[in-house]
């Protein structure tokens, strides 16, 4: 089957699949832009319905034009919390919550939970977890299952992230418990904050599996264990004396902190509100429209293979995709898709 794309695609030029591909978005600007508007005014309940429909909808242009227009107008810094199992991710989200709110901001979190192995609903687990007030619009959480992925996320966070990220001043993305390899969240995340569990031997086997070249910040949790939390510390520093720097040439930093005291807290906060405060304008969108084009490939590929990711490859680099990214992805898959079908309608 891809080799009968290939040969249809390269066989006069580009092809006309690539051509297509290569078209660009069709979707209405206007339309996106006020209905982002309009989610704006809506409250939690109708981003509720929103993301409802994003889901059911993913592949409408409607839905492609919403989050075209959100991805031109991020407001908020994305922070990405992930670790294994049982470290406390959702009771430290619950301290950046409970901070965030105090100093007026809005918060959204996005949890990503285990799936139910009948229903392959989230469990919602990390949302029971994390305490708040129905009537404070300032504060949304949306549990999402994580089902068949590996690399701690759901199928609809990078898009509802977009969505959040125009509407919220922090988008909090707590992953579902990971292991050695699966840091899909450095690809969404502005920063990223991998939680360390004191005398689990995490520090070496992050270190050998390369998850430590992801995050910006590294917290132990349960700081308020004493010695063993404090030598995990010491155990993280020298890791990272070992270890490359990050590709934007940073070292990620290593803290040490309490969900159930106040150990730690408001150092974890500072640390990630001076990296959204420090971080140049071009820097941070240059970082963020490649995280969409790795999300649009990694879209892409899992629809078509690699050699639909392969066909599609220029139109992620095109001026249209600057502009409308998702547009121009749904007309890459739009157009993969009636190829497939004329070559093997019968």
């Amino acid at each position: 089957m891809t080799g009968t794309i290939e040969r249809e695609a390269t066989a006069e030029g580009p092809g006309a699949v690539q051509g297509a591909i290569q078209g660009g978005g069709r979707s209405d600007p206007a339309a996106g832009a006020a209905a982002l508007a309009a989610l704006g005014e809506g409250g939690k309940a109708k981003l509720a319905r929103a993301l409802a429909r994003m889901e059911s909808h993913a592949q409408a242009p409607e839905t492609a034009a919403l989050l075209d227009a959100a991805h031109q107008a991020p407001v908020g810094h994305v922070i990405g919390l992930t670790g294994p199992p049982g470290v406390g991710k959702s009771s430290l989200a619950n301290r950046l919550v409970a901070s965030w709110r105090g100093r007026g901001l809005r918060v959204a979190v996005i949890a990503v939970d285990p799936s139910s192995r009948r229903s392959r609903g989230a469990l919602l687990g990390d949302r029971t977890r994390i305490a708040t007030d129905p009537e404070d619009d300032g504060i949304f959480v949306r549990s999402m299952a994580a089902r068949d992925r590996l690399g701690g996320l759901a199928e609809l966070t990078f898009p509802a992230m977009i969505l959040m990220r125009a509407l919220y001043d922090r988008v909090l993305v707590e992953t579902v418990g990971v292991g050695q390899s699966e840091v899909e969240i450095a690809d969404m995340a502005d920063t990223v904050a991998l939680c360390v569990q004191p005398a689990s031997g995490d520090a070496l086997q992050f270190m050998k599996s390369g998850v430590m070249e992801a995050p910006h910040l590294l917290v132990v949790t349960k700081a308020d264990l004493g010695g063993p939390a404090r030598r995990a510390l010491a155990d993280l520093k020298g890791a990272l004396s070992l270890a490359p720097p990050r590709p934007d040439g940073s070292i990620p930093k290593a803290l040490i902190c309490s969900s159930t005291s106040p150990d730690g807290a408001d150092d974890f906060v500072a640390a990630l509100e001076a990296r959204a405060e420090g971080l140049a304008p071009a820097a941070l969108a240059s970082q963020r429209l490649e995280h969409t084009r790795a999300w649009a490939r990694t879209t892409v590929q899992a629809e078509y293979g690699r050699m639909g990711s392969r066909l599609a490859a220029d139109s992620f680099e095109s001026p249209h995709f600057r502009q409308t990214p998702f547009s121009t992805t749904l007309t890459a898959m739009t157009s993969l898709r009636d190829a497939l079908r004329d070559r093997f309608s019968w």
